[in-house]
Order: structure tokens, then C-alpha cells, then sequence
């Protein structure tokens, strides 16, 4: 496989410039049959398990179409353009934010990683993931 994208984690690390979507998401389930295109546009990512059709949507297009959604959630997304091949910096920063007891429901996309963390913890977790870059060690001797 061959993808575009940074794939060195200690400059994934330095470079994560964490966004945080200022929309509140939340987690829905459908029946593939009630899968409909308007719903597809509405949703920010679709994944199909065997027991349905997962859709992220926001709180609002949840509740306007009468969806039941899993919890309230914030989207960071991870600004630095990641190969689909990078190793490590998933769990690098899943496992600093559960340090601090933030769970995170990670999404990769072709050119950036994005966090679904709950919506309380979002400031905590923005700044968390901002001060990752500091820690990293510098190159060389």
C-alpha cells in the first residue's frame, strides 16, 4: 500500500496541531434498510457492522430525524496529513489522554486522524493533545 502523508511518529507527534469542531456529535445505529441518502449526506462518517449501520451525526440532525444517539461527543480533529501507514500515533494519543481518564473513539481518514472524545472532557483534551508536541523528544544528540 502506498499512501500520502506522514509516516516518522516522533513528527506526526510534534506536528499534531489538534481542531476542535465546535458542533456536538453523537453516535447513532440504523437498520441498513432505513439507510436513506439524505441521512448518508447528513452523517460525518457511516460504518456498517452486522448489527447495523453506524451514523455520526450531530446532536441536532439526530434529534430532527427522531434518532436515538450514544452520549454527546467532540471532534478534534488532528491537523498534521497522516499516511494510512504511520504506526503509533493512535495509541500515542489515546494513551495520553486515558492517563487522564478521557475515553476517545478514534476515525482515520485519508489525510487526517479524527477523535471523538466526550463532549465535557473537550477543553481537557484539546489541551492535552496540545502539549503533547513539547514532549517530544528532539532528534540527534
Amino acid at each position: 500500500m502506498n499512501s500520502t502523508g506522514e509516516r516518522d511518529l516522533a513528527t506526526l507527534l510534534r506536528s499534531l496541531d489538534p481542531a476542535l469542531d465546535p458542533v456536538c456529535w453523537t453516535f447513532c445505529s440504523v437498520a441498513g434498510a432505513a439507510l436513506e441518502a439524505a441521512l448518508v449526506a447528513a452523517a460525518f462518517a457511516i460504518v456498517r457492522e452486522r448489527e447495523g449501520v453506524t451514523l455520526v451525526l450531530t446532536v441536532e440532525e439526530a434529534r430532527a430525524r427522531g434518532l436515538e444517539g450514544a452520549g454527546q461527543w467532540a471532534l478534534i480533529t488532528l491537523q498534521v496529513h497522516s499516511s494510512l501507514e504511520a504506526v503509533g500515533l493512535i495509541a500515542a494519543v489515546a494513551t495520553r489522554l486515558a492517563a487522564d481518564g478521557i475515553s476517545v473513539n478514534p476515525l482515520a481518514g485519508y489525510h487526517h486522524d479524527h477523535l471523538f472524545v466526550p463532549w465535557s472532557d473537550r477543553e481537557r483534551a484539546l489541551r492535552l493533545l496540545g502539549a503533547i508536541p513539547a514532549s517530544v523528544r528532539p532528534l540527534g544528540p
